[in-house]
């Protein structure tokens, strides 16, 4: 008893930043919250007191977001909970970033949510009536666990791009990619091809979290820690075997890729992309890409970055490989949403190209780069999955290419606006996706991975292709007598393809703000 009480008064408990980390604390609170409300609220009651909960959340973390950034802070950041979250402004980027990209995703997901026959509404509650039955039925029967699932998922999103160690990165993918796993499994209209793709991620995903956790102990072994800083510190300053060290980096790199969606680690992707509600695709391909990319930026940079020449020429392949995958098997896409897929694995490459830009002298310039990359990427994507929502027959989405022809014909907003995000997504000049792209590639040359750049400018060409024959086909070709019809979109949707196209539009004329905000600090080490 003697010995206990003597180490309890040794023990210090850590050092905790509410401020720094409110945020954080916002969201993950909320989501303990939501799963309470869902338990006890009468299921007529949900729907909107989950709606505004989640809202309420997102504006309470960004305004903490907002307050903390512009606070007195320590400029090259702060590491807080014993030093297992660093608050640096590579963090405060991503936090924003994720904030307002899961805000887009939730206005998707509640307009989708209420609709008859919508995506995820029981189809049991949907019976014959006046509209007000329906409207009625449809709310009570629809799944509102998809609040508190978002919730859950955007924590573990911040947490795992502020993670100054390997386990809490671990727990925080763990905490990011089960909600996920069951997101993608909730589509009503396509159950068997929703439950398909969410089966397939979760086994998927588990052999990833496992590499992932194997490198972890490999490198625990080469270190004696888990932390990104003594990594760094073991590998610039030992004669210890590196073969732990090799080995345990290539481990972790293939669970942080398979996250990223970047081939050859892409499987997954195209059919969780097709298979999962269209509104859940929108959060996966914008937010995840976010933290996946914001983890490889923080492990390389801090953790990494003194053996850069050992593993840069690993991903400079895995890069040229994702960019090839992604632009010629696009090419061969008949769906919309797989066409999309892979387009997302062709822009992991064009963001792995920014993460290991790393100048001999240590200098990142890829850092601001690939966040501003991320960021542009998210809100067009976003709203490119607003308007697929959108293009609907009698079995709820129609995804087909060849449903899609003549679409100007019927809805030419709708094709107009689809226009100028499949440009955005190809590079076009005047959009955000031409200013990433730039940003990127600059950052590259500067680096001296000009060969590399060359090979993701050929890529995009080819990529840009499968962008311009859905441009053609709603512009050119005749619509079919019994072709879809363009469903008007409810104001949460509206609002959500308004702010991606608006954003697109903006960071593709005046970018220089968000391009500063990104450069002015470095990941805390």
């Amino acid at each position: 008893m003697n010995l206990l009480v003597a180490q309890a008064q040794q023990f210090e408990a850590p050092e905790i930043l509410y401020g720094a980390i409110a945020p954080v604390l916002i969201v993950l609170g909320a989501a303990c919250v939501s799963v309470l409300l869902e338990a006890l609220l009468p299921k007529h009651q949900r729907w909107a007191v989950q709606l505004v909960l989640s809202l309420v959340t997102l504006v309470a973390a960004t305004g903490a977001l907002i307050f903390y950034a512009t606070s007195d802070r320590p400029e090259q950041g702060v590491a807080t909970l014993a030093g297992a979250i660093a608050v640096d402004t590579p963090s405060l980027f991503l936090w924003g970033t994720l904030l307002v990209l899961a805000f887009g995703s939730i206005l998707l997901i509640a307009d989708r949510s209420v609709e008859p026959g919508g995506v995820f509404v029981a189809q049991a509650a949907i019976r014959p009536g006046t509209v007000q039955d329906r409207a009625q039925a449809t709310k009570t029967g629809m799944q509102t666990e998809v609040f508190p699932l978002t919730l859950f998922a955007l924590g573990g999103m911040m947490t795992f791009v502020a993670s100054n160690d390997l386990l809490t990165m671990f727990i925080a993918l763990e905490v990011l990619s089960l909600p996920l796993y069951l997101l993608c499994g909730l589509a009503r209209r396509r159950r068997l091809l929703s439950q398909e793709a969410a089966v397939k991620y979760f086994l998927l995903g588990a052999f990833a979290s496992a590499f992932f956790l194997y490198g972890v102990a490999l490198l625990y072994g080469y270190a004696g820690s888990v932390k990104l800083s003594a990594i760094a510190s073991a590998a610039a300053g030992t004669d210890r075997s590196d073969t732990l060290l090799f080995a345990g980096f290539g481990l972790l790199v293939v669970g942080l890729l398979f996250k990223a969606a970047v081939g050859p680690f892409h499987a997954w992707t195209p059919d969780v992309y097709q298979g999962a509600p269209t509104p859940v695709t929108a959060f996966m391909a914008a937010c995840t890409k976010v933290a996946a990319f914001g983890g490889i930026l923080r492990v390389l940079t801090v953790a990494f970055e003194n053996t850069q020449w050992e593993w840069r020429g690993v991903l400079w392949g895995v890069a040229v490989v994702s960019m090839v995958i992604g632009a010629v098997l696009g090419l061969t896409q008949t769906d919309v949403k797989r066409m999309i897929a892979y387009s997302s694995v062709a822009h992991a490459g064009f963001l792995l190209i920014g993460t290991i830009a790393l100048t001999p002298e240590g200098k990142t310039p890829g850092v601001s780069a690939t966040m501003f990359y991320l960021l542009a990427y998210g809100f067009t994507t976003i709203a490119a999955f607003g308007i697929v929502s959108l293009v609907r027959n009698s079995d709820g989405e129609a995804t087909h290419l060849s449903q899609w022809a003549g679409l100007a014909k019927r809805s030419p907003i709708v094709a107009g606006v689809f226009t100028f995000l499949l440009l955005a997504l190809a590079g076009i000049p005047l959009t955000s996706g031409f200013i990433g792209k730039f940003v990127v590639f600059s950052a590259a040359i500067e680096s001296g991975l000009t060969p590399l750049v060359v090979i993701a400018l050929v890529a995009s060409a080819v990529a840009a292709f499968f962008y311009l024959r859905v441009i053609v086909l709603m512009y050119f070709s005749d619509p079919a007598p019994d072709g879809p019809t363009v469903s008007v979109p409810g104001a949460f949707t509206t609002i959500a393809i308004t702010l991606g196209a608006v954003v697109t539009l903006v960071l593709g004329l005046w970018p220089t703000f968000v391009l500063d905000w990104a450069g002015t600090g470095t990941f805390l080490s």
